[in-house]
């Protein structure tokens, strides 16, 4: 890849992982309609670590919270809050998780593709938008338990496939349990950090072991610009979430699809 593809993917990456539109669908839509050589998964991955730093800066209350709650859960505190916590992220961490080991190879070999997108933007674009308009809205995250950190660790496995969007996904199975906005986002943005964690650790040992040569320095580049850009993304998310609800970023998914089906047809 040149320098430009690297900075542009980045800010892709950056823009859209915390915007419920899909970042995969983004990257692999973006190389498609300007013609550009699918950049690899090893590439998504490394500016998917740009936005777990980026998470990990602008939560990094939560996150001490979350590493407290995991030595109390250690020490036999489970039901202490920030225990409690970090026990729900953790659960919730795990289908994501099984999901990625057991189809991420298949789902990279078969599902990059934009006519996949098409669906995947448009159908779950409607389930957002329907989460967000029927949505109760009286719930924290403080109240998330067991059974609502499952459900929405099963919604984030299904982001595996391209289009789909692991915060959109997320946070509709959080609005749909009544939490609110801002809170649905938070523990959305929050769940987050481990599955980016393991896939980013998975795939990096995956590299170092493999023959092939790596470009440490496009990687690195691509980290580095999604994490700026990432956390300005959250900023603005968390900002202007409660005001503006889901509903535009579902018409920008309709469109976008649209848009492809268009080019695709």
């Amino acid at each position: 890849m040149t320098g430009l593809q690297v900075i542009v993917l980045a800010i892709v990456q950056g823009l859209t992982e915390f915007l419920p539109i899909s970042s995969s669908g983004h990257l692999v839509l973006v190389p498609y309609l300007v013609e550009w050589t699918d950049q690899g998964l090893a590439f998504d991955v490394a500016v998917h670590f740009g936005s777990l730093v980026a998470v990990c800066v602008f939560f990094r209350e939560d996150i001490l919270g979350l590493l407290r709650g995991a030595a109390q859960l250690l020490g036999g505190n489970a039901t202490l809050p920030q225990a409690n916590m970090a026990l729900a992220i953790g659960l919730g961490t795990l289908p994501a998780a099984v999901a990625g080991l057991l189809f991420a190879s298949w789902i990279e070999a078969n599902l990059r593709d934009p006519a996949v997108i098409v669906y995947t933007l448009s159908g779950y674009g409607i389930l957002m938008a329907l989460a967000d308009r029927f949505g109760k809205s009286e719930r924290v995250i403080a109240s998330v338990r067991i059974r609502d950190a499952l459900i929405i660790g099963c919604a984030q496995a299904l982001a595996l496939v391209p289009g789909t969007s692991r915060s959109g996904v997320t946070i509709t199975a959080a609005r749909v349990l009544g939490l609110k906005r801002q809170d649905a986002a938070r523990f959305s943005f929050l769940l987050s950090a481990p599955v980016i964690l393991l896939a980013t650790l998975f795939k990096g040992f995956e590299l170092i072991m493999g023959d092939t040569v790596v470009p440490w320095g496009q990687l690195g580049l691509g980290a580095l610009v999604s994490a700026i850009v990432a956390y300005l993304s959250i900023e603005f998310f968390m900002r202007f979430v409660s005001r503006i609800g889901l509903a535009p970023f579902a018409v920008y998914r309709l469109a976008l699809a649209a848009v492809i089906l268009y080019v695709l047809v």
